[in-house]
Protein backbone atom coordinates (compact mmCIF):
# COMPACT_ATOMS: atom_id res chain seq x y z
CA UNK A 1 0.00 0.00 0.00
CA UNK A 2 1.32 3.29 -1.16
CA UNK A 3 1.40 6.61 1.22
CA UNK A 4 -1.41 7.64 -0.73
CA UNK A 5 -3.71 5.33 -0.77
CA UNK A 6 -4.00 4.89 3.63
CA UNK A 7 -5.18 8.20 3.98
CA UNK A 8 -8.31 8.63 6.01
CA UNK A 9 -10.87 11.17 5.49
CA UNK A 10 -12.84 12.66 8.94
CA UNK A 11 -15.96 14.66 8.30
CA UNK A 12 -17.19 16.09 11.23
CA UNK A 13 -20.87 17.48 11.06
CA UNK A 14 -22.13 19.93 14.18
CA UNK A 15 -25.45 20.90 15.21
CA UNK A 16 -24.69 24.16 16.73
CA UNK A 17 -26.89 25.79 19.52
CA UNK A 18 -29.34 28.03 17.47
CA UNK A 19 -27.54 31.83 17.14
CA UNK A 20 -23.83 30.71 17.90
CA UNK A 21 -22.89 30.04 14.78
CA UNK A 22 -20.91 32.97 13.84
CA UNK A 23 -19.24 32.72 17.75
CA UNK A 24 -18.24 29.20 16.44
CA UNK A 25 -16.94 29.88 12.78
CA UNK A 26 -15.09 33.19 14.91
CA UNK A 27 -13.18 30.38 17.46
CA UNK A 28 -12.56 28.15 14.29
CA UNK A 29 -10.52 30.44 12.29
CA UNK A 30 -8.95 32.39 14.82
CA UNK A 31 -8.07 29.61 17.40
CA UNK A 32 -9.11 26.06 17.08
CA UNK A 33 -7.94 25.37 13.26
CA UNK A 34 -4.62 27.27 13.76
CA UNK A 35 -4.53 25.04 16.75
CA UNK A 36 -5.25 21.97 14.92
CA UNK A 37 -2.79 22.86 12.20
CA UNK A 38 0.05 23.40 14.67
CA UNK A 39 -0.08 20.34 16.07
CA UNK A 40 0.29 18.36 12.70
CA UNK A 41 -3.96 18.07 11.45
CA UNK A 42 -4.28 18.47 7.84
CA UNK A 43 -7.53 19.93 7.91
CA UNK A 44 -8.83 20.09 4.31
CA UNK A 45 -11.52 22.36 5.01
CA UNK A 46 -14.42 23.83 7.26
CA UNK A 47 -17.13 26.36 7.53
CA UNK A 48 -21.09 26.71 7.95
CA UNK A 49 -23.19 24.11 5.99
CA UNK A 50 -25.04 25.83 3.50
CA UNK A 51 -28.12 23.94 3.89
CA UNK A 52 -28.52 24.09 7.59
CA UNK A 53 -28.47 27.69 9.60
CA UNK A 54 -26.92 25.93 12.55
CA UNK A 55 -24.78 23.49 10.96
CA UNK A 56 -20.74 23.85 10.48
CA UNK A 57 -18.29 21.35 9.16
CA UNK A 58 -14.64 20.36 9.55
CA UNK A 59 -12.86 17.61 7.07
CA UNK A 60 -9.89 16.33 8.17
CA UNK A 61 -7.18 14.15 6.82
CA UNK A 62 -5.03 11.44 9.08
CA UNK A 63 -2.42 8.75 7.54
CA UNK A 64 -4.11 5.94 9.40
CA UNK A 65 -6.73 5.82 12.25
CA UNK A 66 -4.18 5.53 14.80
CA UNK A 67 -3.19 8.80 13.88
CA UNK A 68 -6.44 10.34 13.53
CA UNK A 69 -7.01 8.64 17.38
CA UNK A 70 -3.64 9.70 18.25
CA UNK A 71 -3.66 13.21 17.11
CA UNK A 72 -7.33 14.17 18.30
CA UNK A 73 -6.38 13.27 21.83
CA UNK A 74 -3.93 14.90 21.81
CA UNK A 75 -4.74 18.18 20.98
CA UNK A 76 -7.92 17.72 23.44
CA UNK A 77 -5.71 17.35 26.23
CA UNK A 78 -3.88 20.51 25.69
CA UNK A 79 -3.60 22.96 28.31
CA UNK A 80 -4.67 25.43 25.34
CA UNK A 81 -7.87 23.76 24.55
CA UNK A 82 -8.47 23.40 28.02
CA UNK A 83 -8.51 26.91 28.37
CA UNK A 84 -9.11 28.45 25.82
CA UNK A 85 -11.75 26.56 23.83
CA UNK A 86 -13.08 23.51 25.63
CA UNK A 87 -15.57 25.25 27.62
CA UNK A 88 -16.46 27.61 24.96
CA UNK A 89 -16.63 24.95 22.16
CA UNK A 90 -18.49 22.36 23.80
CA UNK A 91 -21.50 25.00 24.67
CA UNK A 92 -22.18 25.83 21.42
CA UNK A 93 -22.52 22.20 19.85
CA UNK A 94 -25.94 20.92 20.37
CA UNK A 95 -24.82 17.48 18.46
CA UNK A 96 -22.37 16.20 16.18
CA UNK A 97 -21.67 13.38 14.07
CA UNK A 98 -18.08 12.14 12.96
CA UNK A 99 -17.85 9.59 9.51
CA UNK A 100 -14.49 8.44 8.94
CA UNK A 101 -13.78 7.35 5.23
CA UNK A 102 -10.81 6.24 3.15
CA UNK A 103 -9.59 9.07 0.48
CA UNK A 104 -10.25 7.86 -2.42
CA UNK A 105 -7.64 6.84 -5.10
CA UNK A 106 -8.31 10.30 -6.95
CA UNK A 107 -8.18 12.90 -3.68
CA UNK A 108 -5.32 10.32 -1.76
CA UNK A 109 -2.81 11.55 -4.18
CA UNK A 110 -2.96 15.48 -3.27
CA UNK A 111 -2.54 14.90 0.68
CA UNK A 112 0.89 13.50 -0.17
CA UNK A 113 1.60 16.47 -2.98
CA UNK A 114 1.55 13.92 -5.71
CA UNK A 115 0.45 14.97 -8.61
CA UNK A 116 -3.74 13.64 -9.33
Amino acid sequence: MTEAESWLLEMRLFKLQPGTRSEFDRISRDGTIPMMRRYGINVLDFGPMLNDEDGYFLLRAFRSEEDRVEKSQAIYATTEWEENYDAPVTAMIADYRTAVIPATHALAPSLVGEPV
